[in-house]
């Protein structure tokens, strides 16, 4: 196996990563609108991702700066072709930070309500739009013999990249609800397993559909396994759900995200991004790549500081693994509005 091909696996597992962490974190910003009944509730949801949230989006920087270091063309056609989706998605996760640190600034009524509102649309936007890209990006988009993106931003709204919005939207909403259940004691709790429930259904059929054009589209053997272990995943989650095992449903959850983003992978291998205008100016993982020594140099750095990353975040969870509940509010943030 060659570099390239080593550094495609981890940039993938970056990306895994990130949907396996941030999707739950986006998910919980949605149902702060569909399951927060009170200004207590929205609170407790936002308490539930507090300490982590930032962590998660750490895994965006470094898969970003790995595709620039390892495939500095696929970068630049990503990053120029697709800019007005990803200029929103990070103007989005700008102010959605901002929210959850000005949200508790001040205690007038209209400033919360008006940040809560802001969380709740900068996840709704970003768990779409990165649906898009992916989508657009195993479909194949326009690109010339020069590795320049040729099509326009309209062009990016197709049918199969507008479905794989919608997948993304419902598997992380699903999987912060079953987040929130696992998180959360009383009332709020019960309602986040009845909302998983449904959301699951909704995740389900939009999911397979997905996931069925994908393979027929440009599938193989090793992607069909993950829409295998994706679907199978996906059932165990929902079963898990209305058995009250919190724990073995987001785990469930979480292997349902893994499997479908691992399957756009595997779809797209050796492909970076292929060409629908000649297959042979498609970017690849042999076209596409920095030279063999950066990417030796960067082996190196990974395989010192990935250990050292994953450890830190992991003792992050484990310290604040603790349920809460409005309960658990100051007084003074627990009316109803």
């Amino acid at each position: 196996m060659q570099l390239h091909d080593v550094w495609f696996i981890l940039i993938a597992v970056l990306w895994i990563g990130y949907f396996f962490l941030e999707g739950f974190d986006f998910g919980i910003g949605v149902l702060t609108k569909l399951l927060a009944r009170n200004t207590a509730e929205r609170r407790v949801l936002i308490n539930t991702i507090g300490p982590v949230w930032d962590g998660n989006e750490v895994w965006l920087l470094t898969a970003a700066g790995a595709t620039f270091a390892a495939f500095p063309d696929w970068y630049a056609t990503l990053f120029s072709g697709f800019y007005i989706p990803l200029l929103v998605i990070l103007v989005c996760l700008i102010v959605r930070g901002v929210a959850f640190e000005y949200r508790a600034k001040r205690t007038d009524e209209r400033w919360q309500r008006n940040w809560e509102h802001a969380i709740f649309w900068t996840s709704l936007l970003p768990a779409f739009l990165w649906g898009v890209a992916f989508a657009n990006i195993v479909h194949g988009v326009a690109i010339d013999r020069d590795k320049n993106y040729v099509g326009g931003f309209f062009d990016l709204l197709n049918p199969y990249a507008l479905l794989g919005g919608l997948v993304t939207l419902a598997l992380f909403t699903f999987h912060g609800a079953v987040f929130a259940s696992l998180k959360t004691v009383g009332e709020i709790r019960e309602r986040a397993r009845a909302a998983a429930l449904r959301l699951g259904l909704v995740t389900a059929v939009l999911a397979l559909g997905f996931l069925v054009w994908t393979q027929l589209h440009q599938g193989n053997g090793r992607s069909l396994a993950a829409v295998v272990v994706a679907v199978a995943a996906l059932a165990a989650a929902l079963a898990a759900n209305q058995m009250g095992r919190e724990g073995w449903a987001f785990t469930f959850s979480g292997l349902t995200v893994v499997a479908a983003v691992a399957m756009l992978f595997l779809s797209l291998f050796p492909d970076v991004m292929p060409s629908t205008l000649d297959g042979s100016w498609s970017l690849t993982v042999q076209n596409a790549a920095s030279s063999p020594y950066t990417l030796k140099l960067m082996t190196i750095v990974a395989a010192v500081f990935t250990p050292l990353v994953l450890l830190y975040q992991g003792w992050t969870y484990w310290v604040f693994r603790k349920r809460i509940g409005v309960q658990h509010i100051p007084a003074a943030q627990s009316t109803d509005h």
